[in-house]
């Protein structure tokens, strides 16, 4: 039996309450969570799960945003496909890891990715995710049949897409499509599509926003991304006040590496600066989207152990606000605890 105890300040529950507890996780699971007295300047929340990445394009990394967002990233002719078809799999599977150890170094245990490449771009990123990870792979070209799902660049009703879905859903898999991330023209065709995950929504209306509610088809958000891609110049787009208010499920992912840096401290304090959203539905956006994965990740007992531990001894000294204070000023990564290990 693999138990072990970690003590310190922890955001528990689904209302990351601040509690100076000492965790018992036994095989991964949290068994125990009892009140303690000694002062610790450790923080524990429960650890990220990055939404939407694109890890691949780590070599295609900082090319610069000079063109039509379609010419960057649209299959199959635009650069990032150049770049990735021209480069050997060992080297991408040396810039994947790379930025899985990255990821993991700063707090995210858990990630759901778009690969290219067909079965064999699935393939090899299923054999570098490391074991403490929990991922989510939506593969295309064939991809999908070999990993969890298939992952759309868009929907347009181009000839044999919903057959392509189709048969992903008879082989069991999952079905996830980017929508409205430059404009609209792609969105009511992906929602009648009713896909299991949405990425990006930035330019739904409130008519799309509540049929995503009503079909319970969770939104994946990627601010910075569409702010440096330049498909936002304001807070209203993405409309995530609406889509709380309508009662969408709404997940953070920080995009491509292309890009983005996967950090999702980052991540999380734009969402929270740019367009005011509570740190609590935040650090929920931030951390949930394990459920894909049929994951609970809260600090409750019985929940599987998915835990971040920061030393924090300046912020927990003067904080008022400790959650805010993760995401703005957090401290030093002491290490993650995975469910896997």
């Amino acid at each position: 039996m693999n138990t072990y105890t970690i003590s310190g300040n922890a955001f528990t529950g689904d209302d990351f309450e601040f509690e100076n507890v000492e965790i018992v996780v036994e095989n991964g699971i949290i068994k125990e969570i009892c009140p303690k007295n000694k002062k610790s300047d450790r923080w524990i929340f429960p650890a990220f799960f990055n939404a939407h990445t694109h890890v691949a394009d780590t070599v295609a990394m900082d090319t610069k945003v000079d063109r039509p967002l379609a010419e960057l990233v649209s299959p199959p002719d635009g650069i990032k496909h150049k770049i990735l078809n021209s480069t050997s799999d060992d080297v991408l599977a040396r810039a994947i890891s790379e930025t899985l150890l990255f990821m993991k170094n700063t707090g995210t245990l858990g990630f759901a990715d778009f690969r290219e490449g067909g079965v064999n771009g699935a393939e090899l990123l299923k054999k570098i995710v490391p074991k403490d990870m929990t991922s989510m792979i939506f593969g295309r070209d064939g991809g999908e049949f070999v990993s969890d799902g298939l992952g759309m660049s868009n929907a347009k009703g181009r000839a044999g897409e919903e057959k392509i879905v189709e048969e992903a859903r008879k082989a069991g898999k999952f079905f996830a499509v980017h929508a409205g991330e430059a404009d609209t023209k792609d969105i009511d065709t992906a929602l009648s599509l009713e896909p299991d995950l949405i990425i990006h929504a930035t330019n739904f209306s409130k008519k799309q926003i509540h049929e995503a509610a009503d079909k319970n088809i969770p939104i994946v958000l990627c601010p910075r991304s569409n702010w440096i891609l330049g498909v936002t110049n304001s807070a209203e787009k993405p409309p995530v006040k609406e889509m709380l208010e309508a009662g969408c499920t709404l997940y953070l992912g920080t995009d491509n590496v292309m890009f983005v840096e996967p950090n999702m401290f980052k991540e999380c304090a734009f969402l929270h600066t740019v367009y005011r959203v509570d740190v609590n539905q935040v650090m929920n956006m931030a951390t949930q989207g394990f459920s894909l994965a049929g994951i609970k990740n809260t600090i409750v007992e019985g929940n599987k152990a998915n835990l971040t531990v920061l030393e924090c001894p300046y912020e927990n000294h003067w904080s008022r606000y400790p959650l805010q204070s993760v995401f703005m000023r957090s401290g030093k990564i002491r290490g993650t605890y995975s469910c896997l290990e």
